[in-house]
């Protein structure tokens, strides 16, 4: 039912374009029917933060309710979002502070299903920078890795800093990616420190290479990173396509419901099982089941969006970028609990 591919990124210029917003492969508007079939770009497949894309699939769900889903995966954020503008896919499992973020650039997203209410991430430090760097008041002048410039690892780095005093123009955002590059940075000193998630953090700290600096994999640790809850991992689509295309989206909501119910009844090594084994990056399975253990406390087990959660999102967004500083921004517009409370 799905083929997972990587594809290159696309052009800033399809990004910005208001154009071609129907969707791909052939599918008219109005609600589809049986068989419907739907591409969705991940921000990672591999990363434990976005697990419920692959195990959706792998518990078969997608195929229950009729729905064929490709699932395709951006290293980045950031990328995975400019897929979705460009219309070269119909949904986008990524951060939902990006919806916010597209907004106030005049393109309407919205979050159908929220699948977390932590980020989920984590910054760490070298050990070579252990000594120099050792909160977030000392990022200035150093090279810390995010993902992708203009992802969502990088509005947060930017958050932490000018929360703590560091104006964004002290230190230098380096986009390494995730997984094997971004350890290879941190251990080649391309890198003091970055924010990177599981399963990236677990081999980092299984091979000793570095600390956690800040862990934003709870929800407490969002509350005392961030001052609340931020809703992160999301599946996130143009509000356009929604409207025309809600018998679609209503299957696609139940199918991440039920797994969202199936995580929270089911230990991380029964959840680990179910992954395809290159998903553990090279450390093993129980390593993995670890990551994963970790990481679980973010996910919400409704795919509700927290009612704090978008206030958060606009007030850390807004305190460090200038396009939303003085934007008034619709937050009712950025999510909908229309497809999950039907799930549900």
């Amino acid at each position: 039912m799905r083929t997972s591919l990587r594809v290159p990124a696309l052009a800033v210029a399809g990004a910005l374009a208001l154009t071609g917003l129907t969707a791909c492969g052939g599918e008219d508007s109005g609600s589809a029917g049986k068989g419907d079939q739907v591409k969705i770009m991940v921000g990672g497949l591999d990363k434990v933060i976005y697990l419920p894309a692959m195990l959706t699939e792998r518990l078969g769900y997608f195929e229950d309710e009729g729905v064929s889903v490709q699932l395709l995966t951006e290293p980045a954020g950031v990328q995975a979002e400019t897929a979705l503008v460009s219309g070269d896919v119909q949904g986008t499992v990524g951060f939902y502070d990006h919806t916010l973020d597209l907004q106030v650039k005049g393109k309407q997203v919205e979050s159908v299903v929220q699948f977390s209410q932590a980020p989920g991430e984590v910054e760490i430090v070298s050990n070579q920078a252990a000594d120099s760097l050792k909160s977030a008041k000392d990022f200035k002048g150093k090279k810390l890795g995010v993902t992708g410039i203009g992802s969502s690892t990088d509005f947060l780095t930017k958050y932490l800093a000018v929360s703590n005093g560091v104006a964004t123009s002290e230190f230098s955002p380096v986009a390494v990616g995730a997984g094997q590059t971004f350890i290879s940075a941190l251990q080649q000193g391309s890198i003091q420190g970055g924010m990177t998630t599981d399963p990236t953090v677990a081999t980092i700290l299984d091979k000793k290479l570095g600390k956690v600096l800040i862990d934003m994999r709870t929800p407490e640790g969002s509350k005392e990173a961030l001052g609340g809850l931020y809703p992160s991992s999301s599946l996130y689509m143009r509000t356009d396509w929604v409207n025309s295309h809600k018998e679609t989206v209503q299957k696609l909501a139940n199918a991440f419901v039920r797994t969202l119910k199936w995580m929270s009844t089911h230990s991380a090594d029964e959840i680990a099982e179910k992954m395809p084994a290159d998903y553990a990056q090279g450390g093993g399975k129980a390593l993995y089941a670890q990551a994963i253990k970790s990481t679980l406390p973010m996910f919400t087990t409704d795919g509700v969006m927290p009612a704090d959660g978008p206030a958060t999102v606009e007030r850390v967004l807004k305190a460090f970028n200038p396009n939303l500083k003085d934007a008034k921004v619709d937050l009712a517009k950025t999510y909908t609990t229309e497809f999950v409370d039907r799930a549900k």
